[in-house]
């Protein structure tokens, strides 16, 4: 396979244990359909939810390393990173350096998912407190009694 960018050979490589195939020339690499997940799991936590990944889908200026058809970009879950990928679903490819964003970025959303998570639980605890122990719902049903 070559290069969608500069036509150099892409040479197979481990990293963060994920076979991905890798430009020596741009730094740009190939990621088949599953490893985009899976180097995402390198620093996402299992029990929160990742969310949309594709926003602003428009096409893209390359072609796919293995089926040679046009492919589409995509900003990064709503962030400013647009990511490249086959619309046959063969995979992603990224240009020198996005891998470390998209690392960054799922950094930032776990950091930002437990304090969402730990900031609901502290306004529940609180709400339930004020409230006499009843939830939200609780409250409502009792004022059509």
């Amino acid at each position: 396979m070559d290069c969608p960018r500069d036509k150099t050979a892409l040479e197979t490589k481990i990293d963060r244990g994920i076979e991905i195939d890798q430009c020596p020339s741009c730094d740009g690499k190939w990621l088949d359909q599953h490893e985009l997940d899976l180097l995402e799991d390198t620093v996402f936590v299992t029990e929160l939810k990742k969310g949309t990944r594709m926003y602003a889908i428009r096409e893209s200026d390359i072609n796919c390393v293995k089926c040679n058809a046009k492919m589409a970009t995509f900003n990064y879950r709503a962030y400013n990173l647009p990511v490249d990928y086959c619309t046959d679903q063969h995979g992603f490819w990224l240009d020198g350096g996005e891998d470390k964003e998209i690392l960054n970025l799922m950094k930032k959303r776990v950091g930002d998912l437990k304090r969402s998570k730990s900031a609901e639980k502290a306004w529940n605890k609180n709400l339930l407190g004020v409230a006499g122990g009843k939830s939200i719902f609780e409250r409502i049903k009792d004022l059509f009694k």
